[in-house]
């Protein structure tokens, strides 16, 4: 029989056995394998994943215990398939030291590559302190075992007291450090422009290019990652570790760059507890065959730096760009403490970088009257909020959910003088429940239904009603900033479109533009 029969045999079997129950399993097939030929056990070897299924998923604890003591039985089998089917089935059912003592005494007797592979995929889910000891004592160079040893050291390090990336650490080899604020595309002149507006750090970061979702920046002096948040536009800091060239053969130089001593300054200076990393290819495909030699090689030049994909402090970030991969190292700071504030969300609710931008571009005027009429979690007015000289804060949407996240939120984020007013209305009603007047608020400043994730019937009407609106309430000199998905501008000859800014909301472009009411 050739292996695609047999495959597809064997997991015939596995269907038929999966629907009975552990007794039926266990009292009947069980005994029928354990005493049959090889030739049997071999049409039969779908029994072992079976019967380890259904313990796990039906059996009861001693039954699950029980079917634990027969897989490790069957690690000592004279066949390698059942061997095999054996250890890939012992990870869920508990007792993991039981399972990696016995799969460390099978490491010991394997000498097949493919055993040895499969013994590593499997101690990677259970293994643990001893078999790190072991893998020390072997001294065995197989890719795969490398992987393991990774693997385990990662998840111990997990489960260890919280790692953490420090923000308020210098950074004081900063010279020929070249930095990226990574952004949506078409958000970089908001990053750029928060960069030059800042009273302090304008000075201490030189702009060296401004590129599609990339403002790429350096300092001459130490400084620490905390001042770098003190912007609220940008996505991510990224710390630029090299590029490395496009080709088939990059493996190696993308390996070396993960693993150069710039890295392991930077993350042993700036990491409570063990680096790890996750990475991760931006905008290009990678197989996860190529991805895992990747991270295998720079754990063989530095086994100090560990590749987690779960939780990890750290992102090692590949960008293709002209000059060949950029390699980035970022931090991972979750929740990110400039928006702190953030009780809850609701669907479809403006990113808050985007909310952040969106107030800077619509400015702070003396005492702003600012309203909101689709408010979702209310990200927009905080942020205006955050920039001082606001009066009144009027917050007003159609969804009952979004009404009361955004109470949460703005209770939690607005601590200053301003009177807050929140209300449920569809924002054509406003007359009738908002109280807001004729030309008396200074600034709207909204994301309105886009079309995507809330289907909206008449888009193009929406939009048209909302300039009507924003013309009737907004005083002369008032502002009117947006997020448009249309081209469609204003009807009404007093709303003068003074900015507009292309940008990527994930997948589609929208325009956020600035709109000033003449008078």
């Amino acid at each position: 029989m050739n292996n695609k029969n047999s495959l597809n045999s064997d997991k015939e079997v596995y269907k038929q056995l999966r629907a009975q129950s552990w007794d039926a399993l266990w009292l009947h097939e069980a005994p029928l394998f354990d005493s049959g030929t090889a030739n049997y056990r071999l049409a039969r070897v779908g029994l072992v994943r079976a019967l380890g299924v259904v313990a796990l998923e039906k059996g009861t604890k001693e039954q699950r215990k029980q079917t634990q003591q027969w897989l490790m039985s069957l690690l000592e089998d004279p066949q390698e398939k059942v061997r095999r089917y054996a250890m890939v089935a012992l990870p869920k059912l508990g007792g993991k030291k039981e399972s990696e003592a016995a799969l460390l005494s099978l490491l010991d007797q394997s000498t097949e590559p493919r055993e040895v592979t499969h013994l590593s995929r499997t101690l990677d889910k259970i293994g643990g302190e001893a078999t790190l000891e072991k893998l020390a004592h072997l001294q065995d160079n197989n890719g795969a075992l490398q992987q393991t040893e990774q693997k385990i050291k990662a998840q111990l390090a997990r489960n260890a007291p919280s790692t953490k990336v420090l923000m308020n650490v210098k950074i004081r080899d900063a010279r020929g450090l070249r930095i990226h604020l990574r952004t949506r595309r078409g958000m970089e002149p908001f990053v750029r422009d928060e960069l030059l507006a800042h009273p302090t750090l304008s000075a201490r970061f030189k702009i060296l290019r401004v590129s599609p979702g990339c403002v790429a920046i350096s300092a001459d002096n130490a400084f620490t990652l905390g001042e770098l948040y003190q912007l609220r536009t940008f996505g991510s800091v990224n710390f630029v570790l090299g590029s490395a060239k496009d080709t088939a053969n990059d493996v190696a130089a993308l390996a070396k760059l993960i693993a150069s001593k710039r890295t392991q300054r930077l993350c042993t200076k700036l990491t409570e507890g063990q680096p790890r990393y996750r990475l991760d290819f931006i905008r290009h495909k990678v197989t996860p065959s190529k991805a895992q030699a990747v991270v295998n090689q720079a754990f063989a030049l530095c086994p100090d730096l560990l590749n987690d994909a779960r939780q990890a402090p750290w992102a090692i970030e590949v960008y293709p760009e002209k000059v060949g991969l950029s390699v980035e190292l970022s931090p991972r700071v979750l929740p990110d403490p400039r928006f702190a504030y953030r009780v809850d969300d609701v669907p479809a609710s403006t990113h808050p970088q985007l909310a952040a931008a969106m107030a800077r571009l619509a400015g702070a005027e003396p005492q702003d009257v600012v309203w909101d009429p689709f408010c979702g979690s209310g990200l927009e007015l905080i942020e205006r909020s955050l920039l001082g000289d606001v009066q009144t804060l009027i917050a007003s949407d159609i969804d009952k959910k979004a009404v009361e996240v955004a109470r949460l939120n703005l209770t939690s984020a607005c601590k200053g003088n301003e009177s807050l007013a929140i209300h449920r209305c569809d924002f054509l009603n406003f007359r009738d429940v908002t109280n807001i007047a004729p030309n008396s608020v200074s600034l709207i400043i909204a994301n309105p239904p886009l079309g995507r994730r809330v289907r909206v019937d008449d888009l193009p009407g929406l939009i048209t009603s909302f300039y009507r609106v924003a013309a009737e309430t907004l005083r002369p000199g008032g502002r009117l900033v947006f997020i448009n998905p249309l081209k469609l501008d204003s009807p009404v000859p007093s709303l003068k479109l003074k900015e507009r800014h292309l940008v990527d909301l994930g997948g589609f472009n929208c325009h956020v533009e600035k709109w000033v009411k003449s008078g």
